[in-house]
């Protein structure tokens, strides 16, 4: 990694028009490592007026960039996807730096993942069939076009891997962008815009805005020259985002906050499916909306499979996100630990009882300031709870007993989440029925974040709004219109 990324001398400015520049309030913010607690850099409080800079920018770069050729505009996506690759090891350590996941885990998924979007959107889009509708006496063509200036806002758990997921198909369908990474993890996207830079894509067709929610954020969900929103990140948030950008008839993609489920049926293999419930419970310290926090397990099996779980749970090593053999990193920041020590405070007011975990854990020097929490299983509490139905975002889980598939059914549904779940059974048809009946929009059978990334991936009720993926991000950042030739 360069040196200009190991201390607190890094000053980051916002990319607009393809160059760096400071906030023109010149004020900033600081950005800390969760799992040393030490400064890494400083990062623009950006502003409206930075916002009205960037938008101007994607506003010029759009009348050129939109006329594209698709296939020059694919060979920018895999021109930026070649770049990446080049710098795999600084994206996995930035990543690490910013969030505190091991470094284990940003080479094997963020570092990999940010890669993967630009290629397969790239791929994809090279694939696209012209739609073309016969009639007896006419013919009907659908037009794509691009949208015009987006605007991009992403979270801070996966920071690379959602920003180039959305930025990847908004570029190939002729956008322009404004985008504002989370103010917790803005060194990836730095580096991104390094690299956009150094490649030379015209000025003004990725602008990256750093700085705060209420002030940055708002400032690009308010302005009238941004025609669509895609948001990642909290539920509270996206009330925010959609009771702003609805009024003004801004295209709206929202992917929210889930409580998902992980069912045991009482055929499973129980070592495989215990592997798989700690896996999907404690990836990423819990910091993935995807996490199944909730362990539904038939009564029947119950005994033979909470120790197996507890067992798998016990064996992840929490340490140095550097060192190899560490399983579990740092949460976020100080404040989200505290957030999360306060549910594991409720569930045992709630009446859970602590299996596993349920504390802080200090580790030596140079992560003894660190965010760290042992991943945490509690037992005990009713599925209504607030702990079992309210989104932790973090290394707890509840475990829970169901008689019938129905029973099991009718639990993974009691919470005004729905964005994903899994079910583990040696049987499945059995999965997929069960799987068929659960009001969320991914579901997985005897595995866990397996993703084809041309399907739809999005949530229902309060997961969010629309779907992402595949044709449907394509479809997201085009206008489609339809064009009727009668025939002679």
């Amino acid at each position: 990694m360069d040196l200009q990324y190991r201390g607190v001398n890094l000053q980051i400015g916002n990319f607009i028009g393809g160059k760096f520049i400071p906030p023109l309030n010149n004020k900033y913010l600081e950005n800390y490592n969760p799992a040393t607690g030490k400064q890494t850099s400083k990062i623009p409080d950006s502003t409206v007026k930075d916002v009205q800079l960037a938008v101007d920018a994607a506003q010029q770069a759009l009348p050129l960039w939109s006329k594209l050729p698709m296939a020059e505009r694919i060979a920018w996506l895999r021109s930026i996807a070649d770049a990446l690759e080049s710098q795999k090891s600084k994206i996995a350590e930035l990543e690490s730096m910013d969030t505190g996941k091991p470094l284990s885990l940003a080479q094997r998924v963020d570092a990999e993942r940010s890669i993967k979007n630009f290629e397969f959107f790239a791929e994809h889009a090279e694939q696209l069939e012209e739609m073309v509708f016969e009639m007896a006496d006419a013919t009907n063509y659908v037009a794509r076009k691009a949208v015009g200036t987006v605007g991009l806002i992403t979270p801070w758990n996966l920071p690379l891997y959602l920003l180039s997921w959305k930025i990847a198909p908004a570029l190939v369908m002729g956008n322009t962008i404004v985008a504002k990474p989370s103010e917790l993890t803005p060194l990836t996207a730095n580096l991104l815009a390094e690299i956009i830079s150094s490649i030379g894509l015209p000025d003004g067709v990725l602008n990256i805005v750093h700085g705060l929610g209420p002030t940055a954020g708002q400032a690009i969900l308010e302005h009238p020259k941004i025609s669509a929103i895609s948001f990642t990140g909290g539920t509270e948030t996206g009330k925010i985002v959609a009771k702003t950008a609805a009024p003004m008839f801004k295209k709206l993609s929202l992917e929210l906050g889930g409580k998902n489920a992980t069912i045991i049926l009482d055929d499973a293999d129980l070592e495989i499916a215990a592997k798989g419930a700690a896996k999907a419970a404690f990836t990423n310290s819990g910091q993935v909306c995807l996490c199944g926090s909730r362990i539904l397990v038939a009564e029947s099996i119950y005994d033979q499979f909470l120790p197996k779980l507890i067992k798998e749970i016990e064996a992840m090593n929490v340490g140095n996100p550097s060192n190899e053999d560490t399983d579990v990193g740092s949460v976020i920041s100080m404040n989200h630990m505290e957030k999360v020590l306060s549910y594991i405070e409720l569930a045992k007011s709630e009446g859970g009882i602590i299996k596993t975990g349920g504390k802080r854990l200090r580790l030596p020097t140079p992560n003894d300031n660190g965010a760290f929490i042992k991943p945490t299983l509690i037992e005990g509490l009713e599925i209504n709870s607030r702990t079992a139905t309210e989104e932790i975002f973090g290394p707890v889980a509840s475990v829970h007993k169901f008689s019938t598939d129905v029973d099991a059914v009718s639990m993974a549904n009691r919470t005004e989440y729905g964005l994903a779940g899994s079910i583990w059974t040696s049987k499945p048809q059995r999965g997929k029925a069960i799987a068929e009946q659960i009001d969320s929009g991914i579901l997985w059978v005897n595995t866990w974040l397996h993703r084809d990334l041309r399907t739809p991936f999005g949530g229902v009720k309060n997961s969010g709004v629309g779907r992402e993926g595949g044709d449907w991000s394509l479809n997201f950042f085009s206008e489609l219109s339809n064009i009727c030739v009668k025939d002679d």
